[in-house]
């Protein structure tokens, strides 16, 4: 998910205050998308031509994806997008830099953003496998993926279901098991209802790109249902991960730091660093939460992420 929820079970009065917040922390990001507004609205005095959205049909969705940048003999950079959220909400204040050195591309998931739903129940599985044969249509053979919430659990199954096309992955604020969340996260979930969502960035992005907006209430049930059957990788399966992982973590994320740090050690991490380092990498941005993890510290972020993508892997 895209927001932090509360600790326990809540009040639906409580419960409402508590995401209206959140949401307000993040009305910020509206303003500060670039290339990401809607395909056919500039977003501030951009052209119309300049908004580089398109559609492709990928197991029966009609979905959508954009490309900035150019091609430099990179492996692609593909950006996976949080729950309720779209390529905009999640990745606006970062977006623009990362596409300055590389080729981007954005994708928006079943029943998010400019992509309407189908008729299937919401599964990373599924997402995961719709974003690969997405990027078998563009000819593209591998890639890096920067995940971000309920994106970076895409990610993280794209790197296990489809290893060959996993060159990197970023992973923000991740778990590989259900019980990674903190204590109470989601049964607080399940106390989500559309109402609750009014005048978030969230509601407000889906109002004005989504392709049928009276389908909101049907994504928020898809979300809840989501949770419910999240995955639960084994150790084994985090270790056998071919592509070196970057783990980027709030200091009060909605996932336990333990199950972070279990995580980091998996992937070879944790060492004392002689005689060196492993190619998995773990940042923890203080002064964050799961929401502000990427809107609030961009230059931090724009540090740590090309930096690893661009570092050569280890030959094997």
């Amino acid at each position: 998910m895209v927001m932090d929820t509360p600790n326990s079970p809540e009040s639906p009065s409580r419960a409402r205050r508590t995401f209206i917040a959140v949401a307000a922390t993040a009305v910020a990001v509206v303003g500060l998308l670039t290339g990401c507004g809607r395909s056919d609205e500039p977003s501030g005095t951009e052209p119309a031509a300049a908004i580089p959205g398109h559609y492709a049909q990928v197991n029966g969705l009609k979905m959508y994806y954009e490309v900035h940048g150019q091609a430099n003999g990179q492996a692609p950079l593909v950006l996976l997008h949080g729950g309720l959220s779209g390529i905009g909400s999640s990745f606006g204040r970062v977006l623009p830099d990362l596409a300055k050195g590389r080729q981007v591309i954005g994708v928006e998931q079943q029943g998010h953003a400019r992509t309407a739903d189908i008729d299937r129940p919401l599964r990373y599985e599924t997402m995961a496998d719709d974003t690969v044969a997405l990027l078998q249509q563009l000819g593209i053979r591998q890639a890096d993926f920067f995940g971000y919430s309920d994106g970076a659990a895409v990610a993280l199954s794209i790197g296990i279901r489809h290893p060959d096309i996993a060159h990197k992955l970023v992973l923000a604020s991740v778990a590989y098991r259900p019980d990674g969340m903190q204590p109470g996260q989601h049964e607080s979930l399940q106390t989500l209802r559309p109402e609750m969502m009014e005048g978030s960035v969230f509601k407000d992005e889906y109002d004005r790109i989504a392709p049928r907006r009276q389908d909101f209430p049907t994504l928020v049930e898809k979300i809840k249902d989501l949770d419910a059957h999240a995955p639960a990788y084994t150790p084994d399966q985090i270790r056998s991960l071919h592509a070196p992982v970057l783990i980027l973590a709030a200091d009060n994320d909605i996932f336990r730091p333990e199950h972070t740090i279990e995580m980091y050690r998996l992937l070879g991490g944790g060492i004392d660093g002689i005689p060196g380092l492993p190619e998995s990498r773990l940042a923890v941005v203080p002064g964050t939460s799961h929401l502000t993890l990427i809107d609030k510290t961009p230059s931090v972020l724009l540090q740590i992420i090309p930096d690893f993508l661009n570092t050569a892997k280890l030959q094997r």
